[in-house]
């Protein structure tokens, strides 16, 4: 059996989706299955690309060039499933990706368990959302996406903290923020198979924003940092915006995300915004 390291790099390298996602759940299930017999699963040393492989398309764009659609219509809501579909493939990269650049550092073997389970979790989204786009007559690729979901781990590749902070307690933490409505708007359009599939996705991503969570500060504990001020610290420095609320607070402290993390980072008073 290869070191998960190995494997990790395996999944990073393979640039076709669906490739890259089927060879992802094989490496979890092998993982899975030798965290279940005597067999001590080796974690291993392998160097991640600074790039992951990628297919072809989607034409990637600053995000500000992203073209905008009506979330009404048809094409519309395309466009959504394909955005979610962009936001799934990066997220199976990134947690690969952590794994690799990070095995340096020692942690718990729960730790290579978390991050496993939310790859294959990711893998599984990526291709609910594919099997969304092609009920439509679309597919993965056939829009242009925004190349801004690898800054993340460009800019935190030296900062562990940093990405714990930044990839599940910011980003991850923002589709608690903006499914619901999502999946409203779904619903309305009467189209159960994408309602079904958000419904999946935002159940399982509040696990995946508390592994960020539950991992970070088990890092404050052992080097002796005051959570709160470190996370805004890090955030300030590795994430180039303001939080935006409106705040799923009950997920989010569901997830392991106290109010006090983001709220100072939105430039809002939560009281203000409320009225």
């Amino acid at each position: 059996m290869k070191s998960l390291t190995q494997m990790a790099v395996d999944v990073l390298t393979t640039a076709d989706g669906k490739a890259k996602t089927a060879l992802s759940r094989h490496y979890a299930a092998l993982w899975q299955a030798a965290r279940k017999s005597s067999e001590t699963p080796e974690i291993g040393a392998a160097t991640p690309p600074d790039q992951p492989a990628r297919p072809a398309t989607p034409n990637l764009l600053n995000p500000r060039d992203v073209p905008r659609r009506k979330p009404g219509t048809e094409q519309g809501r395309i466009a959504l499933l394909h955005a979610v579909a962009h936001i799934e493939l990066n997220a199976v990269d990134l947690h690969w990706d952590i794994i690799a650049r990070f095995a340096h550092i020692e942690m718990p073997i729960g730790f290579y368990d978390d991050w496993v389970k939310s790859a294959n979790e990711e893998s599984k989204h990526f291709n609910l959302m594919c099997d969304c786009l092609e009920a439509l007559g679309s597919h993965y690729g056939a829009l242009d996406a925004h190349a801004g979901m690898w800054q993340a781990a460009q800019d935190t590749a030296d900062d562990f903290m940093g990405r714990l902070a930044v990839v599940p307690m910011v980003l991850e933490a923002r589709g608690l923020d903006v499914t619901p409505n999502m999946i409203r708007l779904f619903k309305q359009a009467k189209a159960d198979d994408a309602v079904a599939a958000l419904e999946t996705i935002y159940a399982e991503e509040v696990h995946h924003v508390a592994y960020g969570s539950k991992w970070f500060h088990y890092q404050c504990g052992r080097h002796g940092l005051d959570p709160t001020p470190t996370f805004h610290g890090l955030v300030k420095r590795y994430f180039h915006s303001q939080l935006k609320p409106p705040f799923n607070e009950e997920k989010r402290a569901e997830a392991g995300i106290p109010p006090d993390f983001y709220w100072p980072l939105a430039g809002e008073n939560p009281e203000d915004f409320a009225k």
